[in-house]
This record gives C-alpha cells, structure tokens and sequence, in this order.
C-alpha cells in the first residue's frame, strides 16, 4: 500500500516526529555554509529549524506536504527519493528523518543520494529500525487479516537491521562512520492510537472498503490498549530508530 498523507492531520498528530529529532541533528551538526538537502522534509517544520543555520532545502513525494513546508517559507520542491530532482554533486550534506523507512526502492535511493553529495559528503539520517511498532504492526495484520485483508499491512515499511543497511550502505558506495539502533518508546498527543493510525496508516485505512475503516482503527486500538495505553490514558508507541552517518 502506497502511503498518502494529509498535512492537517500530520501537524495534528505528527508533531513529535520533529520534537524529539534533537539526537539525529546533533548527529548532522550542520556546519555554516554547508549545502543540506532535507530528504522526505515532509510539512517542513525541522527544515525550518535547519535552515537557521545553513542553507536547506527540502525535497517530499506529496505535494501536499510541499505545499505544507513552502507556506512556512521553506525552499522545497516535490520528488522521489529514487529519482532525486537535483543535479550531481549539489550538496554538502543529505539528510532525513523519519523518511526513509517509507523508501519503496531502497538501492534507487542511495544511487541517487550518492549522486547528488560532494565527493566527502555527509548522509545524515534517522528511521525507523528493526522492531519499530512491532505491537502495532501485529495488531493491525490481525485485524486485517479477521476481514480478508491480512495483506494490506505488507511492505509498508522497511525496517531494516544496522548490519543489513551498513551493508546495502557500502555497497552503494558510501563508508559508515557511526550507526545505531535506538528504542525510543514514543509518547503520543491526545488523539492516541486512533490518531496514528489514522495518520500514519492512512494508506492502508483508505484502502478499506468506507464501512469497515473506523471498526479496524477501533478494533486494532482495542487490541493494543492493554500493551501500550497506561491506566491514565496514555498512549505511547513502541519506536525504535536506525540512526546512522555514512560519507561519500
């Protein structure tokens, strides 16, 4: 299922993607004057704090969310990861957070971030890792599956292991400087579980024939309620994150 994404309900329910993307920029630690392209920039709010100190610009699939960062002044353009609209050796620096994992071709990707970097460029980025909403994922299949639709949920995501994406990494011709693979159980605003799914799952739930999408988001919040909802009413997701810098 391809994902499709509306910059309302991102801004609504998505604010603590940029919130807590403090450890990926401290791992960037953009230098004055550097070139940075943000890749998967999304509504633009952390290429908006990039750009306050070196030049950015941001590239997204939805034109929905370019239009989203372009009203906040950001310089972005609409264009696939795998076929980057930008000419060889434009930047200093490509980087990305909480994109990446959403990549359909993932050697067309790097082929093209290695494309676009200096010679001794920098691809700073942070995504999901194996294991990330691993309850999520299960309940959602299940409850798709309970409906004849227990293959929507496939290849959504890629969450790939450190070893396995250094490797792809090196093959594609860059040298991995640091990675890591960090749990970060994530806090979610008031609209829950219901909110991310709607969110983040909205290619899937569209999918749905319009008379079961709210009976699977109610059924499969049911099903996580007890694993990630605290007995105040708390939701906090199950994230975990591939974080890495790998040169040119």
């Amino acid at each position: 299922m391809a994902q499709t994404w509306n910059a309302r309900e991102y801004g609504e329910n998505a604010t603590f993607v940029h919130e807590l993307a403090g450890g990926v920029v401290e791992w960037l630690d953009a230098k004055p004057g550097e070139f940075i392209l943000d890749l998967g920039c999304g509504d633009g709010q952390l290429t908006e704090r990039l750009a306050a100190g070196a030049k950015v610009v941001g590239v997204d699939a939805s034109a929905e969310m370019v239009a989203a960062a372009r009203s906040r002044g950001v310089a972005a353009e609409q264009g696939s990861a795998e076929s980057l609209p930008h000419p060889d050796g434009a930047f200093d620096v490509v980087f990305s957070n909480a994109a990446l994992h959403w990549v359909r071709d993932q050697d067309a990707m790097m082929t093209q971030v290695h494309r676009v970097l200096k010679p001794g460029g920098r691809f700073v980025a942070e995504m999901g890792g194996h294991g990330n909403i691993a309850a999520i994922r299960v309940a959602l299949r299940a409850v798709l599956a309970r409906y004849g639709w227990g293959d929507r949920e496939e290849g959504v995501n890629y969450y790939a292991t450190p070893q396995a994406y250094a490797r792809r990494l090196q093959r594609h011709g860059f040298q991995v400087v640091r990675m890591a693979l960090i749990p970060r159980p994530t806090p979610l605003p008031a609209s829950g579980m219901q909110g991310w799914l709607r969110t983040f799952r909205r290619g899937v739930i569209d999918g749905l024939p319009e008379e079961a999408r709210d009976s699977v988001i109610e059924e499969t919040t049911a099903l996580l309620a007890p694993v990630l909802r605290d007995e105040e009413g708390n939701w906090t997701a199950d994230y975990v994150r591939l974080r890495f810098i790998a040169t040119r």
